[in-house]
């Protein structure tokens, strides 16, 4: 029997007390590659914030089996850097390093040489005097997986990190992606696109609120567990639309 990584009990999670994901009871096994896919508002990304702890459950429980931030890596779909600010590639991608150094004037010898070599793997060893805001979207992305590289990390996890990046780059990345996989280390990625999870994803979580399915890709992704997760999605945002509707009222 695998040993888990992260475990949820009857987990449900929200803002502003209203749920946004319900009672979700399971394991994700250690050295596992698990897609996280379902609708927008589905709640892929809001779980993926609770496992990094920028959300308290509302109820239940996530358990990271004795795991601490330090352990994990996180790439949110938004990243909150800005790309005017007149910082090189090299220095963006040292950042990784934080977490064992500290601030860059420790960086060293042996850290500079490992951000060249983080660099290096995503092919962008070339740029790294290059100011970030005059890279393309794809070489940001591959900056942002450098910096992952460099953190060294048990559990990574990635909110689409495929979004509106090229298909060499996308190649590249998920290359990197199974990479960690054979390391043993544990990667969850919410990804809306099913032939990607189907090629390289061999577990799935299909979420709509709740979880649809979860378990082996080639039995999760089938056409009636899409469109229950489609009408799902649909019937939860009616319900909150109406919900809010009725508090505005109340507060009127």
């Amino acid at each position: 029997m695998s040993t888990p990584a992260i475990s949820f009990r009857d987990l449900t999670l929200g803002y502003d007390r209203h749920p946004a994901v319900h009672h979700i009871t399971g394991d994700i096994a250690r050295g596992e590659l698990l897609a996280i896919v379902g609708p927008n508002g589905a709640g892929k990304s809001t779980l993926l914030k609770a496992i990094v702890g920028e959300l308290k459950p509302l109820s239940g429980s996530l358990d990271l089996q004795g795991l601490t931030k330090r352990d994990i890596a996180y790439l949110p779909q938004v990243i909150e850097i800005d790309r005017s600010f007149p910082i090189s590639v090299f220095d963006c991608v040292a950042m990784g390093l934080w977490r064992k150094i500290g601030a860059w004037p420790g960086l060293g010898a042996r850290g500079r040489e490992e951000v060249v070599q983080a660099l290096d793997t995503v092919g962008l060893a070339a740029l790294a005097a290059r100011p970030v805001g005059s890279l393309s979207g794809g070489q940001f992305q591959r900056v942002l997986f450098a910096r992952l590289l460099l953190q060294d990390a048990s559990v990574i996890l990635l909110d689409e990190p495929f979004r509106a990046i090229d298909t060499k780059t996308v190649e590249e990345l998920i290359a990197l992606i199974e990479h960690w996989h054979g390391e043993g280390r544990t990667v969850l990625a919410a990804l809306h696109d099913m032939e990607q999870v189907r090629a390289h994803f061999p577990q799935t979580l299909l979420l709509a609120r709740e979880v649809v399915a979860w378990g082996d890709t080639k039995k999760i992704l089938t056409p009636t567990n899409l469109d229950k997760s489609r009408q799902l999605t649909e019937a939860f945002v009616t319900h909150a639309h109406v919900c809010e509707r009725d508090e505005e009222r109340e507060t009127a």
